[in-house]
């Protein structure tokens, strides 16, 4: 799976700031230029709705379930946020697959 999520985060970096990267280049760092595009339609609206909702539970995740498995750095995929859910939730499960597996195998009865 860790090759899956490092795939992921790959992908979920690429695809997002291939569409970003036109657009700063066309339009600069224009802020608020940025949010009247990004809300322009009822369509756009519902997506980014989607998306801020999907970043809080990814956010509420981490830190659970970071601090429920004692992961050190759990909060460092909270930096891929500033590119999206896209690259910080598959970040995060790696981080995740990589401290499990690092783990002594639990006893058995």
């Amino acid at each position: 799976m860790r090759t899956v999520y490092a795939l992921l985060c790959l992908l979920g970096t690429l695809w997002p700031l291939s569409w970003l990267w036109p657009w700063l280049a066309e339009h600069g760092f224009d802020l608020p230029l940025l949010a009247r595009q990004a809300f322009a339609a009822p369509i756009a609206g519902f997506a980014w709705a989607d998306v801020l909702v999907s970043g809080i539970a990814v956010i509420v995740l981490m830190a659970v379930e970071g601090r429920r498995l004692g992961m050190r750095r759990w909060w460092l995929p909270l930096l891929g946020l500033s590119v999206g859910v896209s690259l910080a939730l598959p970040w995060f499960l790696w981080l995740r697959e990589r401290h499990l597996a690092m783990r002594p195998p639990l006893a058995t009865r």
